[in-house]
């Protein structure tokens, strides 16, 4: 049963949406993203404008480690959201006055890190009264795409990062239909592998793309097709492979060029994560592919899927780098959709870890 507290809140929240829709003023969305090591916070207008994008990163601090530590990141974000949130209205030159909703992402992600930021986006909105939005991690990192350019429908988006690997079809915003997945290592979590194989520092990826093109693919590595019809991925037994050539070189006494074993890497990876997007794209009518996900900063993926789409004629959209790695004006992006639903969280959201998209 709701208590008088709850209650006098969600009549604050529900009058504040109200009046905002009566004005016809912009939409100012405070976006909050902690579902790993990046502690950001944002502000958004009309969900396509970035007023400020204030990225807190503990990148240095996980790098001795070798891979993220929950507990560290989430130490890290309590000392860091209070700041990054003050940072970013600073930088917006707005007040809490200004602010339509709170969107934060509630999963998927590391369980502790996503309640540092799902408690203080809560407190926030009790004490302002101000509508709170729960947001899908993966929705924001599509919903980057919009921050470049309006998006069209049907759309493909291919969703590549440390923990998913995913062909998403959109017909409308809001609805996600999942093609394909990975039934194993997501893409990043490959590169990380393969990376740390080669002696590489941490997070691994960008350290295999430059390694990659300073080296040649002649090493021949497996690609993981499935069956002929299959838009999943797996990559576990291209990352065993990579490891099983090493190893076998060792046995011999031979010397592999970490630059040609990386740049073949990267080309099994680029390859069928290109040809099943494509054939997505052509199966579906998309008007538009999207690139989502901190894989997508990868330079060999970009220029590949850039040459492959212009060929097929088929539109693609990829963000910048700065929104492709976890950032929070993709929650606030992804947020303004929900916003314009009416789709508000109530006070006892809670940070999802197995949060599903389609959810």
């Amino acid at each position: 049963m709701k208590n008088k507290q709850t209650s006098r809140y969600e009549q604050r929240a529900r009058n504040r949406y109200k009046k905002q829709q009566e004005s016809g003023a912009p939409v100012y969305i405070l976006g909050i993203e902690t579902s790993c090591d990046e502690t950001s916070a944002a502000i958004i207008q009309d969900g396509t404008k970035i007023l400020s994008n204030v990225i807190a990163s503990q990148a240095e601090i996980h790098k001795r480690f070798g891979g993220v530590v929950p507990e560290v990141a989430s130490r890290c974000h309590v000392e860091s959201i209070t700041l990054t949130i003050e940072e970013a209205l600073q930088e917006a030159d707005k007040t809490w006055d200004d602010i339509s909703a709170i969107a934060v992402t509630y999963g998927p992600g590391l369980v502790g890190a996503l309640l540092v930021g799902v408690a203080a986006a809560k407190a926030i909105s009790f004490a302002k009264g101000i509508p709170l939005i729960g947001v899908h991690h993966i929705a924001g990192h599509i919903y980057a795409n919009r921050l470049v350019e309006e998006m069209e429908f049907p759309l493909i988006s291919l969703v590549v990062s440390g923990g998913h690997t995913e062909l998403v079809y959109m017909k409308e915003h809001g609805h996600f239909e999942i093609l394909g997945e990975t039934r194993d290592d997501a893409a990043g979590e490959a590169y990380d592998k393969v990376a740390r194989s080669l002696s590489l520092p941490y997070p691994g990826g960008p350290h295999i793309d430059r390694l990659a093109h300073e080296g040649e693919a002649q090493i021949k590595l497996p690609r993981s097709w499935l069956e002929p019809d299959s838009y999943d991925f797996s990559f576990s037994g291209l990352k065993s492979a990579v490891l099983n050539t090493l190893h076998n070189a060792t046995q011999r006494g031979e010397e592999i060029k970490p630059a040609d074993l990386a740049a073949s890497f990267q080309e099994s990876v680029v390859e069928v994560l290109i040809e099943k997007t494509i054939r997505a794209a052509k199966q579906y009518k998309a008007k538009q592919v999207l690139v989502a996900g901190g894989v997508a900063a990868n330079k060999g993926l970009r220029t590949a899927l850039e040459i492959r789409c212009e060929k097929e004629g088929i539109k693609l959209i990829v963000p910048p780098l700065i929104l492709c790695t976890d950032n929070a004006a993709m929650i606030g992006a992804a947020g303004t959709i929900l916003y314009e639903k009416g789709i508000f969280a109530s006070l006892d959201l809670n940070g999802m870890p197995g949060l599903l998209l389609t959810e």
